[in-house]
């Protein structure tokens, strides 16, 4: 077996990418999928590739578990709480999505009130014990939830449990007995922090989509074996790390955005190799656009997620933003006579109009198709053909709304989804504090090339990539994963009165827990890293920051400290030199699983010179543009625009005034 696979199941697409270990080759592929059976995409692509006996490895990114949150089709969960405090997920926080705006309803957790139940317990606010576990009010609970005879799963959230888990791990135990096929998610494994509202949020979204993700992970590997696919089957976290299937079954909240981390795993991957310090990552599909940054060669982490606004999941995951706009984007006038652009998108099945699948609207691939920029007759390579009758079709009403010619009604339909795409990019730039600037804008994903010119221009990011493999990157950058694990905890100290005991046994504890974690997923050869989060006294909102030291010295207690205030002043523009208390401890264990050499291409001898040509329309008008064709492309031949580069699976566009460059590994290098 040789091959490692990465699979990426998107909304419109299914990417393939497959690493030979011996031979250091890459070969990438895809194929439409299939919504109503994500597996058959997925088997789609597997029989074209072949060689399914040398499959070593499957990397797997999943929508199964954020589409169940964010369609609400998940499992009828059972909420038990401390007595007194069965309302937490329902009062949640006093803040409100739009303030004015009175007709906003506040969204509803996945639990019913009827299906909430308290039970007699309670630890105090240091850990201690001031009210044992009454196990027969907690037996009498499990007979309640059995003769109901419709709960599917339950949720656990007992108040301090963070600081002791006893009472909680002994729920979970008499739930195995009385319920044993009733699966159980108690906040002290899912989120140990403090912060009612957050950790039983958490919590309850782990337990309602854990049978939904089981069965699918289950069916999964039944169907692979059913194949003949004898690979382990691995699935990627949101953090950006590898889990075994069968965690990611019991940990399902881990998922939440498994997909779209791939590419930031690659982009983090290619800067190394380029020596680049500084990325934003642009990743445009079908149906919508991911963006985050790599700051000094490292992802951004974040635990400040919410599926929907007022449904917190507090889980360490690459910090990604994400806006409906994609391809797929449909493109329509609004009552005021404004020409609007997504978020709606028509996905894989009808498609757009120009996929002559029964789609009529227009979209965002329509509009390129009308320009010029995608070729109707190589796309994909040529294994599908698109109806640009189609697409002329679809945005001659918009056109005709307008008043203006149909190629200035498509351009306009590109110009506002750019700007749609600016707004996601000034997100992780600009509102954090970063110039754009000092940036390299990475694009990828199938419909991501053939904007990067424009979104450099429109973004003032003076330097663009279109790495290999655009529109499978995310599936290039499951190959490259490895297997990582958080672990995180509140651990209540303060520089007044800073217990280094208790510091140590917490961080031991957690770094036992990495290590337990990753070894039975069959690692041994584990990193650690550790960092806390801290604040000044009377805060709400924490900054993490890392510790380099083993134990907790006096310099390193000193060099955190002191590492707080600075970074406080660099985020907020002041510091207090005043009382910092220290509020969750974390910890992160690292196999290294996803080492790969990237194979070099050949050097350029001549300049290189067009496959073909054609009218391509920018902004003054239609154009005779030179077409490359990618693979013919060899290490350091520099083309000038106006100028497309076909591939398989994208088209990277470059505007007139630009040059484009290509590196030793193959990658596309765009400067204004």
């Amino acid at each position: 077996m040789q091959y490692r696979l990465g699979i990426d199941i998107g909304g419109t697409f299914t990417d393939f990418v497959a690493y030979d270990e011996n031979d250091l080759a890459l070969k990438g592929w895809k194929n439409l999928s299939t919504p109503a059976d994500p597996v058959e995409g997925i088997m789609t692509g597997l029989r074209a590739f072949g060689a399914i006996d040398d499959i070593a490895t499957i990397r797997l990114g999943t929508t199964v578990a954020t589409n169940a949150l964010l369609e609400g089709k998940g499992a009828r969960v059972a909420y038990v709480s401390t007595r007194g405090f069965r309302d937490v997920p329902f009062i949640g926080r006093g803040n409100r999505k739009h303030h004015y705006d009175l007709a906003w309803v506040k969204p509803k957790p996945f639990v019913k009130r009827r299906d909430t139940y308290e039970v007699d317990e309670r630890i105090g606010p240091s850990g201690e014990v001031l009210e044992a576990l009454d196990e027969a009010g907690v037996r009498e609970i499990a007979g309640r939830i059995r003769a109901d005879g419709g709960i599917e799963a339950i949720a656990v959230m007992l108040l301090h449990s963070y600081l002791s888990p006893g009472h909680e791990r002994r729920i979970k135990e008499i739930f195995a007995e009385e319920l044993p096929d009733i699966p159980v998610s108690i906040s002290y494994e899912v989120l140990p922090k403090w912060k009612e509202h957050f950790r039983s949020s958490t919590t309850i979204c782990d337990a309602f989509i854990k049978p939904v993700v089981k069965s699918r992970i289950g069916s999964m590997q039944e169907r692979l074996r059913a194949e003949g696919v004898d690979a382990k089957l691995v699935i990627m976290r949101s953090n950006g790390g590898e889990m075994s299937a069968e965690a990611a079954a019991d940990s399902p909240i881990q998922l939440a955005m498994s997909g779209p981390t791939g590419g930031v795993i690659a982009a983090k991957q290619t800067a190394r190799l380029l020596g680049l310090n500084n990325l934003v990552t642009l990743d445009m599909g079908g149906t919508s656009t991911d963006v985050s940054t790599v700051v000094g060669g490292k992802e951004k982490f974040t635990t400040d997620f919410e599926i929907e606004w007022g449904r917190p999941i507090q889980v360490p995951m690459i910090d990604i933003r994400s806006i409906g706009a994609g391809g797929g984007s449909i493109a329509r006038i609004d009552a005021g006579g404004m020409l609007v652009v997504g978020p709606e998108s028509a996905g894989a099945d009808p498609g757009p109009a120009c996929y002559g699948k029964g789609g009529a609207l227009p979209t965002v691939t329509d509009a390129n198709v009308v320009l010029g920029r995608i070729s109707a007759g190589n796309f994909l390579g040529g294994a599908m053909s698109l109806n640009a009758e189609a697409a002329h079709a679809a945005v001659a009403p918009i056109a005709e709304a307008l008043g203006l010619p149909v190629e200035q009604a498509a351009l306009a339909i590109v110009r506002i989804a750019n700007n749609n795409m600016v707004g996601a990019l000034h997100t992780v730039l600009t509102e954090q504090g970063l110039d754009p600037r000092d940036f390299v804008l990475v694009a990828f994903g199938g419909a991501g090339p053939p904007h990067v010119s424009d979104l450099m221009t429109d973004a003032s990011i003076p330097r663009g990539l279109v790495p290999n493999f655009p529109g499978q990157f995310s599936a290039f950058g499951f190959t490259m994963a490895d297997a990582r694990v958080d672990r995180y905890r509140t651990v209540q100290l303060n520089s007044r009165f800073f217990d280094r005991d208790r510091a140590r046994s917490s961080m031991r504890a957690l770094i036992d827990e990495c290590r337990a974690d990753l070894a039975a997923q069959g690692h041994e050869k584990v990193e650690i890293m550790r960092s806390v989060e801290m604040r000044y006294l009377g805060q709400n909102y924490e900054l993490e920051i890392p510790i380099e030291a083993e134990e907790f010295t006096d310099e390193e207690v000193s060099r955190v400290f002191d590492s707080f205030h600075e970074q406080h002043r660099a985020r907020f523009g002041f510091r207090l030199d005043d009382h910092v208390e220290l509020v969750n401890f974390l910890v992160t264990g690292i196999a290294r699983t996803g080492e790969m050499t990237l194979p070099e291409i050949e050097a350029s001898i001549a300049p290189c010179e067009p496959k073909t040509r054609r009218p391509v329309w920018f902004a003054g008008g239609w154009s005779d543009t030179p077409v490359y064709w990618r693979p013919d492309l060899r290490a350091g031949d520099r083309i000038a625009g106006p100028a497309l580069v076909e591939e398989d699976a994208s088209v990277t566009v470059l505007d007139p005034g630009k040059t484009l460059e290509v590196d030793k590994f193959g990658n596309l290098l765009i400067a204004a």
